[in-house]
């Protein structure tokens, strides 16, 4: 085949424009998509075997640009979406460092914990959790299960299991700045 952009602007361009159009319901987004699908076009038109039309094979590519650009602002919504949503995000900067870097708690953990109003007070925050975070930390730091055995039986990868617990970690620590350290924390 020989490649002639112009004729397939010519011929195709507006039937494109309009598949893009139907799908995506922007008119911007649709004339950058069709843009690139005649560049992919002229730059793999050696790959085009004639088994179908020009306007089939067009229309192929950018099925493909169209299903790649949605991912793309799925992820990208998804991801904002959780950002604004996530309890903590209020505790980073845009760049992802502390707004204000936590202090060191002088107490000793062990001692803590044979203390019944303090284990009262860490039950009351584990309470306050999200259902899935409190399985996900009793299980791992209260009861000492390892992560593969965690991973099967909540059917979560571990990446994921460590968000869960690191975003757990940062609630509880708020809760207990708030209802036990109090005013020794902050100094």
């Amino acid at each position: 085949m020989n490649p002639d952009p112009h004729a397939w602007v010519t011929e195709h361009g507006d039937y494109l424009y309009r598949y893009a159009i139907s799908r995506l319901q922007n008119e911007d987004v649709a004339a950058d998509l069709v843009q690139d699908t005649l560049l992919a076009a002229w730059k793999g038109h050696a790959s085009f075997t004639g088994q179908s039309t020009v306007r089939t094979w067009l229309t192929g590519i950018l099925k493909h640009k169209i299903i790649d650009y949605i991912r793309k602002e799925v992820r990208d919504r998804n991801l904002n979406q959780r950002v604004e949503n996530d309890p903590t995000s209020s505790w980073f900067n845009d760049n992802g460092s502390w707004s204000q870097a936590p202090g060191a708690w002088s107490e000793n953990p062990e001692a803590l914990c044979q203390n019944g109003q303090f284990t009262a007070v860490l039950d009351l925050c584990v309470s306050k959790l999200p259902e899935h975070q409190a399985l996900i930390f009793r299980l791992r730091d209260i009861s000492g299960d390892d992560t593969e055995t965690i991973c099967k039986s909540c059917n979560i990868s571990a990446t994921n299991l460590h968000v869960i617990l690191h975003r757990a970690r940062l609630a509880l620590r708020k809760c207990l700045e708030l209802n036990w350290f109090g005013e020794r924390f902050s100094k």
